[in-house]
């Protein structure tokens, strides 16, 4: 598909054809297990902006209070409505959407979640631009400290320039924080021609592989799997039309540190805090590593980095550097769980 094509034909199926998330014909763009705490926040939002939610995960992770922000695919601002009240009113959110009936949704309700929020002014903008091209959208180099999306990477028609523009901006030690859809092979290109597959976040989705490829050719040589969810879809012609492919929502986060393509062992040793708002017990980095407050954890180089080098190091003691080498880390299992007796290799060892 061509890309300005498949913009057009995007823009106009989220535009014009969905006119709420009951319009859509699968279970891609669904969230569960919403935290509490969300939830509570997503209760005060307009219901314009709940209605025209299309996401298909949680993309938000800890500790963001007094950062910048930017929501990639913003849509009608739920996820950045969202965030704007977790930044609090001395952070910043940035949404960025190429299609114009999402962002007028999300621009006339600035206001009145600035006073729900209780703030003196806003802290929420929304530009028009596209993903593929962050320069559209104003968006400078080493700029932001989180990149968030949630299901919408899998609609890029040009996956490596979209990723390769997320950590353009990102400033060193910055993360990327995704909920999206991948397949666990390669989608047929007949498929992909698909206008309603692909705006249903399906004939887009990346094969896990290429995915972990591409952020190898960036230099990001290691991410992390926070959750996995496989889509059922829910719709008997779609599911003929895709036959055999596993389709699977997962929740993914990465860092722009200088980092190896494997978990190296260097003796180095980490102690979370509890002092990460809201986890004063424990603290998940990824599916396979949990820290328990005040307990050491032999870690290996990689994920002393991703505590140490980046907005979770006032968190955390770390002790030791890379100046020994003990050969490989055993980070325990980093598949990606596809299917019970059925795995897709992640990151991480």
């Amino acid at each position: 598909m061509a890309n300005s094509n498949t913009h057009a034909q995007v823009q106009d199926y989220y535009g014009t054809q969905l006119q709420t998330s009951q319009d859509l014909l699968t279970n891609a763009c669904c969230t569960d297990d919403i935290p509490l705490a969300h939830r509570r926040i997503l209760s005060q939002l307009e219901p314009e902006v709940l209605e025209k939610y299309y996401g298909c995960g949680v993309c938000i992770p800890e500790a963001i209070e007094g950062i910048t922000v930017l929501d990639l695919g913003s849509g009608s601002g739920r996820d950045a409505y969202l965030l704007s009240k977790l930044v609090g009113e001395n952070g910043h959110v940035i949404g960025v959407d190429m299609t114009e009936e999402q962002l007028d949704v999300a621009r006339r309700h600035i206001d009145a979640h600035t006073v729900t929020f209780g703030y003196a002014k806003p802290n929420v903008e929304f530009r028009h631009g596209y993903i593929e091209d962050l320069k559209s959208a104003n968006i400078p180099d080493n700029s932001v400290d989180l990149v968030v999306s949630n299901c919408v990477l899998n609609l890029s028609t040009d996956k490596e320039a979209t990723y390769r523009e997320v950590f353009r901006v990102l400033k060193p030690g910055g993360e990327l924080f995704i909920a999206d859809v991948f397949a666990d092979r390669r989608v047929p290109e007949t498929l992909r021609q698909d206008p309603v597959l692909y705006g249903e976040c399906l004939s887009g989705a990346m094969y896990t592989e290429d995915f972990r490829r591409l952020l190898l050719r960036l230099g990001i040589n290691d991410y992390r799997l926070m959750s996995s969810r496989r889509l059922t879809i829910n719709n008997p012609e779609i599911e003929a039309k895709v036959g055999n492919i596993g389709f699977y929502s997962l929740t993914v986060r990465a860092f722009k540190l200088d980092i190896e393509d494997k978990c190296e062992d260097h003796g180095q040793v980490a102690t979370y805090l509890g002092t990460v708002p809201g986890q004063p017990h424990q603290f998940v980095l990824d599916d396979h590593h949990t820290f328990e407050t005040g307990r050491p954890m032999l870690v290996c180089g990689n994920t002393a980095a991703m505590v140490a080098e980046t907005r979770y190091a006032p968190h955390f003691k770390v002790l030791g550097d890379t100046s020994q080498h003990f050969g490989l880390f055993d980070c325990g299992p980093s598949p990606i769980a596809v299917a019970a007796g059925e795995a897709v290799s992640g990151s991480c060892c």
